[in-house]
């Protein structure tokens, strides 16, 4: 049987092993609701406590700041929506122009119901300019939110620049932190964070379970009704597992963060270093200010999905951009708004490293990619 290789990480992470275990116990021993009086009831609530506690340290936050949801999404939905909803006027919020579709759709809909909307544009490595966001402030802007880093073209953003400039200005700022949770420090106090999105999946944890850090004293209305669980602002009853699986993916990158970050983002630039000589190859996104596992790329004269269908023949895994919209044949609004054309966006590649990533795995597609675009390019129409 044929090896798979995954470079696909940005999508979503493999479960490590120890948090698998950590999360076994709350399946069946101890399966509480923590809404209940008994001991099955109180042993949930204190593991949902002390999870709490563990993700709220690592951002240095206070453990009462943070929301679990179901996901990235509906804490995106929450922040934006709950946000707008908590205000008597409809006023005005300003997005980057490539943010998660989470962000841009909850934006739009906001938008469709009276709320403005203004999209910020970036620089042709995708980074955000806060002295563009400064001059779009109105009287009434009541929110700035900006992704922490591209989880396509992996591009950092100068989270700590943009939140203290909303600081200064009295505006709330938020920030989709799913990509960088657990590969990026975080302090929500020195970066000026009042509001903060994140995933476990995105960080060796479980699916189904995310994150809403809201700062002590911003209100928000909540969109789910019900038993008021997780300070009455998420009813539903608590994905306890999910919740400790979270918090040891938090414990782990904590300790192994700065390790982890050292190795990938040398095999990083080992990939990107032999696919740049590659003929007519490019990077995407910004060549230093990156995350330590995205390499993007772009090839002329081939088509992306034919790549990853190629490469996945070959049992390696990798994708066109963000997973969320990776069934779309469209050109990537993400590589549009850093200036390219469509006709030039449609040979781009993501490949994301990971934990388990080998420099035998890098090695691999270094060798099998510029084959594949070798032949692709040989029966293209197009010539170079």
């Amino acid at each position: 049987m044929k090896k798979k290789i995954y470079l696909d990480y940005a999508s979503t992470t493999p479960i490590d092993p120890r948090v698998h275990e950590a999360m076994i116990p709350y399946f069946q021993e101890k399966f509480g609701n923590t809404m209940s009086f008994h001991s099955f009831g109180r042993e949930a609530q204190i593991a949902l406590d002390n999870s709490r506690r563990v993700i709220a340290k690592m951002i240095k936050a206070n453990s009462d700041e943070i929301i679990f949801t179901g996901s990235a999404t509906e804490s995106n939905n929450l922040a934006l929506k709950g946000l707008a909803f908590s205000k008597k006027e409809k006023g005005h919020i300003i997005i980057s122009s490539i943010e998660h579709p989470c962000i841009m759709e909850s934006a739009s809909w906001l938008e469709k119901r009276g709320f403005s909307i203004t999209k910020i544009g970036v620089d042709k490595y995708g980074k955000v300019d806060p002295k563009e966001i400064k001059q779009a402030i109105r009287d009434n802007t009541i929110l700035v939110s900006v992704m922490h880093a591209s989880n396509e073209i992996g591009t950092i953003q100068p989270i700590a620049e943009i939140g203290k400039m909303c600081r200064d200005n009295d505006i709330l700022f938020h920030t989709d932190a799913t990509q960088t949770l657990g590969n990026i420090e975080i302090d929500v106090e020195k970066m000026n964070i009042d509001m903060m999105t994140a995933s476990a999946h995105k960080m060796y944890g479980p699916k189904g379970v995310g994150l809403l850090f809201l700062r002590k004293g911003v209100k928000i209305e909540a969109l789910l009704h019900g038993g008021g669980q997780e300070f009455s602002l998420r009813s539903s009853t608590v994905n306890v597992a999910g919740v400790v699986g979270f918090a040891k993916a938090c414990e782990i990158a904590t300790n192994e963060m700065d390790k982890d970050n050292k190795r990938i983002s040398k095999l990083r630039d080992k990939l990107v270093s032999s696919l740049l000589k590659i003929e007519n190859s490019f990077l995407n996104g910004h060549p230093k200010e990156r995350l330590a596992n995205n390499v993007n790329m772009r090839f002329s004269f081939v088509e992306g999905e034919s790549l990853v269908m190629r490469l996945d023949i070959d049992g390696i895994s990798v994708s066109t951009g963000s997973a969320c919209s990776s069934d779309k044949l469209e050109p990537s609004y993400t590589l549009i708004a850093t200036g390219l054309r469509a006709d030039e966006t449609h040979g781009s590649l993501r490949i994301s490293l990971g934990r388990w990533t080998t420099e035998e795995e890098v090695d691999f597609i270094s060798r099998k990619l510029p084959e594949i675009i070798k032949g692709f390019r040989v029966m293209s129409p197009i010539k170079s």
